[in-house]
């Protein structure tokens, strides 16, 4: 099994990582993860994250083979090569 793990780029996100709809990376957490994408592509982390780079923004969420990481260990939840880590913007309506 590879040591990776495939990050889900979500279509509005695509310009700030290149126009990839997936980025490989390596992490042994959510939050090395995302670090390695963001040091990859800086743009992309401003959307991701609040200023200072450390807290999630409210309005993004991040699901590690279909579990929401709010419900698990946050940016502490483990990952291990193979896993999914998908990002999903909260669509608003009114």
């Amino acid at each position: 099994m590879s040591d990776t793990i495939t990050i889900q780029i979500p279509t509005p996100l695509r310009p700030q990582a290149g126009d990839n709809a997936t980025v490989d990376v390596t992490g042994s957490t959510v939050g090395e993860a995302l670090g390695a994408l963001t040091q990859q592509f800086p743009e992309l982390g401003g959307r991701l994250f609040k200023e200072g780079g450390n807290e999630v923004n409210r309005f993004i969420n991040f699901y590690v083979n279909d579990e929401d990481i709010r419900f698990l260990e946050n940016l502490d939840t483990p990952l291990k090569g193979g896993d999914e880590l998908s990002i999903v913007p909260a669509i608003a309506g009114g």
